[in-house]
């Protein structure tokens, strides 16, 4: 199949494309400069000039794919997301931007989206499992991507599927990774909420076959992740990776000084993925985390 992937050179871009890549699909991507044209045929993608808040250029972009695959984010890292202003790009691409593909993937007779969301959307369900038909809990922080998701759930039709994806908070060679290991290297806290609450990950390389059986299965919503773990082993494999015995949680002051962006990012979420696997027989490659997951980023 020929498919169009947006964000295609961010860290789940990069998955993606090279899942794609190894299943035999033709890979396009969007380049709003040349400099982006030239990072995406560095990854061996046809580059396509467009702009991804431009429905017509982008409805030329897409003709001839079968599939569009929206990657695109712009997440602030660490500490930076509590500047006033830092999440505006990231909201624009969520709320606006999805709405924008969805109708050209229409325009162009796209037949399949495929939409990137999270799985912070969750309410706060203690130790209870979560699944697809567990409550969300929407604030100014999660709204943008109820939008997104929204604007997939929209494009369905006769002759026209959708799936979104609810990644777990990824862990691989992005911005938040490494600022959580260069803390933990200083011996400063990586941590957020209780220690006994439960977290959803997805290590990157699991990203890209999580979009490849998205290809096949029927339209709806699926988790993607590893096992769920609690926050504080998730803490200690920092500390681990890094040669510490321990690096603590970030203080009740700071997550409160985070307000609602942070929010999301203390709830416990024990979220399974195990719908994925029943319809499309998706297993991820690395299902449990651990320390060796950040092996290769500190050596």
């Amino acid at each position: 199949m020929k498919i169009f992937v947006i964000g295609a050179t961010g860290v789940m871009g990069r998955s993606v494309v090279r899942a794609l890549h190894g299943a035999g699909h033709s890979v396009v991507g969007l380049a709003q400069n040349e400099a982006k044209a030239e990072l995406l045929a560095g990854i061996d993608v046809q580059p396509v000039r467009g702009d991804l808040f431009d429905v017509s250029l982008l409805a030329e972009a897409f003709e001839g794919c079968d599939v569009v695959c929206n990657m695109a984010t712009h997440v602030p890292v660490g500490l930076a997301g509590m500047r006033p202003g830092a999440w505006k790009a990231s909201d624009r691409i969520r709320s606006e931007g999805a709405r924008i593909v969805s109708s050209a993937a229409r325009l162009a007779s796209v037949s399949r989206l495929i939409q990137e969301s999270v799985s912070v959307l969750y309410a706060d369900a203690g130790d209870q499992w979560i699944d697809e038909a567990s409550p969300v809990a929407v604030n100014r922080a999660t709204e943008p991507v109820v939008l997104a998701e929204t604007s997939a759930e929209d494009f369905r039709a006769p002759g026209f599927e959708s799936v979104v994806l609810r990644f777990g908070a990824i862990i691989g060679d992005d911005g938040l990774t490494r600022w959580r290991l260069d803390r933990a290297r200083h011996g400063q806290p990586v941590g957020l909420g209780a220690p006994s609450a439960w977290t959803h990950l997805v290590h990157a390389d699991d990203i890209g076959s999580g979009v490849l059986a998205a290809l096949s299965a029927p339209s709806g919503t699926y988790n993607v992740g590893a096992e769920p773990v609690q926050r504080a082993t998730l803490t200690c494999g920092f500390a681990q990776a890094v040669g510490r015995t321990d690096v603590g949680f970030m203080s009740r002051l700071v997550q409160r000084l985070g307000g609602e962006r942070l929010e999301p990012l203390t709830r416990s979420q024990r979220v399974s993925s195990s719908r994925l696997t029943q319809v499309a027989a998706w297993k991820p490659e690395q299902p449990e985390f651990s320390a060796e997951w950040l092996t290769e980023l500190v050596s």
